[in-house]
């Protein structure tokens, strides 16, 4: 069985979604029919975290494909050396 290294950007995305899902609950707890505006601006904090997160994952991927395929053309360019 081969272990992956700790993945930073989903406990973070994990991390967030649970904050941001005790946080609109605990408002609702105190502040009753009051939380609604603060639970909405929380829900879109959350939506914006997500994005964000999901945003640098995605660069993160594309550079390391990017890394991946100039080390191939590298040694293709080696192996074509007389």
């Amino acid at each position: 069985m081969v272990n992956k290294p700790h993945d930073t950007l989903r406990a973070l995305a994990i991390a967030s979604q649970a904050l941001g899902f005790i946080l609109i609950i605990t408002l609702e707890t105190l502040m009753g029919n009051a939380a609604r505006p603060w639970q909405g601006l929380t829900l879109a904090l959350m939506v914006a975290c997500a994005l964000v997160l999901a945003l640098m994952r995605l660069y993160r991927r594309n550079k390391a494909r990017k890394a991946l395929d100039r080390r191939l053309a590298d040694a293709d360019d080696d192996d074509d050396a007389p």
